[in-house]
């Protein structure tokens, strides 16, 4: 029988047609290979978020129902109580306003003051690598490194801020800084600029560069002055950054913990405390972890929805447009 003929021959009683396995072994689609790639990459890092971020806010939302100490398991169900007490304290309710206070501050003195840094820093300036190198090296240092040295340059007669004060003449204006009750939020939103302004500068900057030169050039040969080209062209294409400038400015300040801690502990008189300090106050100090988990899940809240909101009202235009250049991009 020739080779011809043995390739040709029917298979065998029972025996599976050749190439039957072949065509039921069918290859997966790229849809499916997408999916499956996706869902192997997305794997860990579900995990992790269930373990780190998802159980400790179910666990908090479950402890708040309770008067607990800290110690065994939470047995004293007190319902909503510690919600009802939250809102009737008053220093809580003054964490509201000084968290509401930060954020104004921020959105209208410190987001400002990095745009114009930055604006200015785009420019073609001798030694503005320097220059940009200086203003972020604070974003580097660690809180408990700030508060310490602010602690030391705003101590009351004897630190620098003062003998530098007197030594123009001006031994009047310092004096309490840090211990004042009318003084504590403007000092310490002074050393929060200090150090958070040039993290928002880098990124405004990032953006401005990030804008084609030849489309403010064309607007400067057409006569539009410099504010017209800053106004109609250079702050419309910053405005994602801008706007990711805001997102992160108003979650910081509702979080803010670690620079107040260090520098005044809330004080003085509660007057600089924030809703981190306050929950930290009452769960590791007071040990009333179940009134500190009813804290925790409000400032959850706050930021959940303030963040659902934002993405919702704020961060559409951006989401959906980088959708688009990336469908179009295929």
């Amino acid at each position: 029988m020739t080779s011809t003929q043995i390739k040709d021959a029917p298979p065998a009683l029972g025996e599976a047609p050749r190439g039957g396995q072949d065509r039921n072994r069918r290859p997966l689609t790229r849809r499916a290979r997408d999916w499956l790639t996706a869902f192997l990459f997305t794997v860990p890092g579900l995990a992790l978020f269930l373990v780190f971020v998802a159980v400790p806010i179910l666990y908090a939302a479950y402890v708040s129902f309770f008067k607990w100490g800290g110690f065994g398991s939470p047995s004293d169900f007190v319902g909503v109580d510690n919600f009802t007490r939250l809102f009737q304290d008053p220093v809580f309710l003054g964490d509201l306003w000084r968290g509401l206070l930060l954020v104004l501050l921020s959105l209208g003195l410190q987001l400002p003051f990095a745009l114009a840094m930055a604006v200015l820093l785009n420019q073609k300036l001798r030694g503005r690598a320097v220059y940009r190198m200086l203003f972020f090296a604070p974003y580097v240092l660690s809180e408990v490194i700030t508060g310490v040295l602010f602690s030391m340059i705003f101590a009351p007669d004897s630190g620098l801020a003062d003998k530098v004060l007197g030594a123009v003449g001006l031994d009047g204006v310092g004096g309490l800084w840090f211990s004042g009750q009318s003084t504590v939020m403007a000092t310490l939103f002074l050393v929060m600029t200090w150090k958070y302004f040039g993290f928002h500068m880098m990124l405004l900057l990032a953006g401005l560069q990030g804008i084609p030169p030849e489309l403010t050039e064309a607007a400067r040969i057409d006569g539009a002055g410099t504010w017209q080209r800053f106004r109609h062209i250079t702050l419309p294409l910053l405005g994602p950054t801008i706007r990711l400038s805001v997102f992160l400015s108003v979650i910081g300040a509702i979080q803010l913990f670690d620079l107040v801690w260090v520098v005044t502990q809330g004080g003085p008189d509660h007057h600089s405390e924030t809703m981190a300090v306050t929950m930290f106050q009452f769960g590791f100090k007071r040990y009333q972890m179940g009134y500190a988990s009813a804290i925790s899940i409000v400032m959850f809240l706050i930021s959940f929805v303030f963040a659902l909101f934002y993405q919702r009202f704020v961060l559409r235009r951006d989401t959906e447009g980088a959708l688009t250049t990336m469908r179009g991009s295929r």
